[in-house]
């Protein structure tokens, strides 16, 4: 062997023996994983357990990918544990904003009376308690009353002689409909119309039932109390939307107008800021304060929110509408504004942006984000930290897109 093939011979040998000493190292740091805690990001640790800090579980966060150095991936339960929440990159309101302190009030419009349609004795109230919910068909009192008893007769005897009579000039048909719909204006249902002619049983006291739902906000009877026709047993409020009621001073009433979307929340729930919307200016200024009511309609429909709670109003006039994310999408530091994106296989990755003007909620964005991509607003911080960790302090931007 010559001295050049002996040489070649060597180099290809020591190039498969590095090969075969890189390739275990590069499969470890793919499936390489860290395990942190949502509540102190600063823990960093190679195996399960429990964050030495404050005792809870730590989530295992997964570095796939030795290429994508930014992207972090986590399933669905350490998406719980962390907290991490999206929202999506669209046009906002980011001018200037007022801040107005206002009640919330029971909307008006779902406010619903039920009513006494026949004179009698109340023998039993199924409904005792405001604040108690009532459907359409349920149980509110019983009633004795001899004019209801007597009109069940009326319409089981028509009935009967339907059934026995074949008189041809009389239209046993109109007495039975008719006697019937002297029970339904009295009160009774179909269903209990239906079984009084399948038993053929009268009786002086009926169940009359609701013809209105939602939350009982009154009561006006009491068992034993008499009733007449059209007085109000019990009133009924809808909870699902309700109305929060502001003050504006009369040089400001006139920046805003109906329909103008704002953001409220709740002191008392804490949590996002809920949508409203402005429903109602009144063009009268009340009394000597010289001020004008501002009404505006929330959406409720898990029912947390009370009327009597104070509400913080965020309220624009005819701002600037530009594309914008909110506040707690973006982390800044000494190296610029960054978000952290999701992606369409459901991995994270930060985003270089520039930033524009904005208010208390949302920021505008000049450049590096389109509308309709997702952003993190809740959680941003523990990715970045999971990102830090991995490529370190000095070069967590590297690579990110503009």
């Amino acid at each position: 062997m010559n001295k050049l093939t002996y040489t070649v011979v060597l180099l290809l040998t020591l190039l498969f023996a590095a090969c075969k000493q890189k390739a275990p190292q590069t499969a470890n740091q793919a499936n390489k994983a860290y395990y942190t805690c949502s509540m102190h990001p600063q823990v960093h640790e190679e195996h399960d357990g429990n964050c030495p800090i404050c005792g809870m579980k730590l989530i295992k966060v997964e570095l796939t990918d030795a290429a994508s150095a930014n992207t972090i991936t986590l399933n669905a339960t350490q998406l719980q544990l962390a907290g991490i929440q999206t929202d999506t990159v669209r046009e906002e309101n980011t001018g200037n904003e007022k801040m107005l302190t206002g009640t919330v009030t029971t909307n008006e419009n779902t406010v619903a009376e039920f009513s006494a349609r026949l004179a009698g004795r109340v023998q039993q109230l199924f409904i005792r308690s405001v604040g108690q919910k009532v459907a359409v068909g349920q149980p509110v009192y019983s009633l004795y009353s001899e004019d209801l008893q007597e009109a069940q007769k009326e319409y089981l005897l028509a009935k009967q002689q339907q059934k026995v009579l074949h008189n041809p000039d009389v239209d046993y048909n109109q007495l039975i409909s008719g006697a019937e719909n002297k029970l339904k204006l009295w009160g009774l249902s179909a269903s209990q119309i239906k079984n009084l002619a399948a038993t053929n049983k009268v009786s002086a006291t009926t169940t009359i039932l609701s013809t209105v739902a939602g939350t009982v906000s009154d009561i006006g009877v009491h068992e034993g109390d008499y009733v007449t026709d059209g007085m109000t047993v019990l009133k009924t409020q809808g909870l699902n939307s309700l109305w929060v009621e502001a003050q504006l001073y009369a040089s400001e009433a006139g920046n805003y107008k109906e329909k103008d979307l704002v953001n409220v929340s709740i002191a008392d729930l804490g949590g996002p800021a809920i949508k409203g919307k402005v429903d109602f200016i009144n063009p009268e200024l009340s009394g000597s304060s010289k001020v004008a009511l501002i009404r505006i309609s929330i959406p409720n429909p898990q029912g947390l929110i009370r009327p009597g709670m104070l509400a913080n109003i965020a309220i624009s006039g005819a701002g600037q509408r530009a594309l914008a994310v909110p506040v707690s999408a973006i982390l800044t530091d000494g190296e610029g504004s960054k978000v952290w994106v999701k992606n369409t296989n459901g991995s994270f990755s930060p985003r270089v942006i520039k930033a524009g003007a904005g208010n208390q909620n949302y920021v505008s964005i000049i450049s590096g984000l389109n509308s309709g991509e997702i952003v993190v607003i809740n959680g941003a911080y523990l990715l970045n930290s999971e990102a830090i960790f991995k490529n370190g302090s000095n070069n967590s931007m590297t690579g990110m897109k503009m």
